[in-house]
């Protein structure tokens, strides 16, 4: 397939052919779900800890005798029954996350990529140069392409002026060919691509 090629002042100055394979792949719902369950779960952190009746500080002395008192035994302030006391089954530091297979991410990328091509929510620029690192230029830039709210910028190569120009600005987030993901591209509403970071996105996929 064939998608237009603009400039920063939205005018076409050509064409590019878009691999089928990627930007026009069955789009697998569930394929999506679980792509995007599994990279939020190994950006969760489990450093939630308690500590258990062997790890409280203290309790060493019997708080009172055995018999004679009327009360129930207890051998140590520690027990989770007392306030203070140990956790019984309290959360722990632990990993939550997991892998799924490679195969399994790539078709997920393919789908996202797909969808987004499908919706008309993936614009191809020529180019994404900034002479110097200017808020006020990135916010024109925007404004002349008619993104609004939650976009996406994939570029070919790291720009430290783009990416300075950009980052202040809410809702914009700047990522490479290397790191594109399925949770990124789903939580946009619109994806710019620099056309020089097709042949990365190409070059992840294949």
């Amino acid at each position: 397939m064939k998608i237009n090629v603009i400039d920063i002042e939205k005018k076409k100055v050509g064409d590019v052919e878009l691999p089928s394979d990627i930007f026009e792949a069955p789009v697998n719902t569930s394929l999506l779900r679980d792509a995007v369950v599994n990279q939020m779960a190994n950006h969760r952190r489990g450093s939630s800890s308690t500590k258990n009746r062997s790890e409280v500080r203290g309790g060493g002395k019997k708080p009172w005798k055995q018999k004679g008192l009327g009360k129930a035994r207890a051998g140590s302030i520690r027990s989770p029954l007392f306030r203070g006391g140990g956790v019984i089954f309290g959360p722990k530091p632990r990993s939550y996350s997991y892998s799924i297979p490679k195969k399994a991410k790539r078709a997920a990328l393919a789908s996202a990529l797909s969808l987004k091509v499908s919706e008309s929510s993936f614009t191809v620029v020529d180019k994404l140069e900034l002479d110097k690192p200017k808020t006020s230029e990135a916010m024109a830039i925007l404004r002349k392409l008619g993104f609004t709210g939650k976009s996406l910028l994939v570029l070919g190569k790291g720009d430290k002026n783009v990416e300075l120009s950009f980052r202040n600005i809410p809702g914009i987030k700047i990522i490479l060919p290397n790191r594109l993901n399925v949770y990124d591209l789903l939580n946009a509403k619109q994806v710019l691509c620099a056309r020089d970071a097709l042949a990365g996105i190409q070059e992840r996929l294949s």
